[in-house]
């Protein structure tokens, strides 16, 4: 292990080690349990929840990350509490209201787009259920790189139209569309790699498609986190605390952009929001100048580490706080069967790359 502040041993690490499985309200990520590891350190409490899919040399970063907060502990804020925007999954437009009432007071909505086995229709009628359910709305989209270059323009160009519209009930195509309001706020992650939002940010500019281009997972699994940014592929940048290694991590990358960042989570429990909103505290600038983060994830889990009301929502925003989950919820939502076993395999193996 190198100069990573943690634990003496493997072994220590893997006694203060629980494994839970978080039941969801809806699909997301094709899970309906979240499964993570939380470990208690000295300091607090980390999370180390890589996706299952995620490789090994991959997963070390958030392990890196579980071990920062748990042994060092959040970095200093500079605010006390932390704008969220709620999200909605690729559901049907008829259940987004519902959606978005485990987010009160959330006045910027995140909502995906480009799901498999959709079409751009589904995700105009998601978007006007939005701003039906929320009139005045912030609105962004998130197509987790799934479309082309070509089919990317086109879809932003009618999406920021159907935000743009006085009648959002209205599909775009069907009257004329008044430009003149506030459209998308931004679209998160529209293609897969660099060279392709490089050549979407040219051709937006060149329709005049007013539409900042956001860049998720071409930091958060990148080598080189700074170089879509560089090459011209983004107007703005999507960071988490666990794929970036952990929150000084995302401070350092942060300052180092050059764009505005949204801190957002990755499915984390309690525990891995609460490193995000600290670090979303720790971000420099006035209150108004830091985008709404990402962080509202929980309202996605049936049953959370914390009792409900512990850590929540409360006019769009949560609060800058330790959290320590409740002994009997760790109990009662442990992993089953062999799924610890697998949890502590892969720690070791992760701990042996550190």
């Amino acid at each position: 292990m190198t100069s990573v502040a943690g634990p003496d041993s493997i072994d220590d690490l893997l006694g203060r080690v629980h494994v839970v499985a978080l039941p969801m309200h809806v699909r997301f990520r094709g899970v309906t349990k979240r499964e993570v590891a939380l470990v208690e350190g000295p300091a607090g409490w980390g999370e180390f929840g890589a996706f299952p899919e995620y490789p090994d040399p991959e997963a070390v970063h958030w392990l890196r990350s579980a071990l920062e907060m748990g042994w060092r502990g959040p970095p200093a804020p500079r605010r006390r509490r932390v704008a969220v925007n709620a999200t909605v999954p690729a559901v049907a437009a008829g259940e987004v209201a519902g959606v978005l009432e485990r987010f009160p007071g959330c006045t910027t909505v995140k909502v995906k787009v480009a799901e498999e086995g959709q079409e751009l229709v589904d995700d105009v009628a998601r978007v006007a259920a939005i701003l039906q359910a929320r009139p005045g709305a912030r609105v962004r989209v998130d197509a987790n790189g799934g479309w082309a270059v070509a089919e990317a323009a086109h879809a932003i160009r009618v999406l920021d139209q159907a935000v743009r519209a006085a009648d959002a009930s209205r599909a775009p195509g069907t009257g004329p569309v008044p430009l003149d309001g506030p459209g998308l706020e931004y679209v998160e992650q529209p293609c897969a790699t660099v060279e392709e939002l490089v050549a979407l940010r040219a051709r937006l500019e060149r329709d005049g498609v007013l539409v900042d281009v956001a860049a998720d997972e071409s930091i958060r699994r990148a080598e080189d986190p700074l170089r879509v940014v560089r090459a011209g592929g983004a107007d703005r940048a999507v960071v988490k605390v666990a794929p970036l290694g952990g929150p000084r991590r995302l401070l350092a990358v942060a300052a180092e952009v050059g764009v505005p960042v949204t801190v957002s989570s990755a499915l984390d429990s309690a525990v891995g929001v609460a490193a995000g909103v600290a670090t979303a505290a720790a971000l420099p600038g006035g209150d108004d100048e830091v985008p709404a983060a990402g962080l509202g994830t929980g309202g996605f889990f049936i049953e959370d580490v914390l009792d409900p009301g512990a850590f929540a929502l409360v006019d769009g925003h949560l609060p800058v706080t330790a959290v320590a989950p409740d002994p009997a919820r760790l109990d009662g939502l442990r992993a089953r069967g062999g799924r610890r076993d697998w949890w502590h395999q892969r720690i070791r193996r992760c701990w042996e790359l550190l």
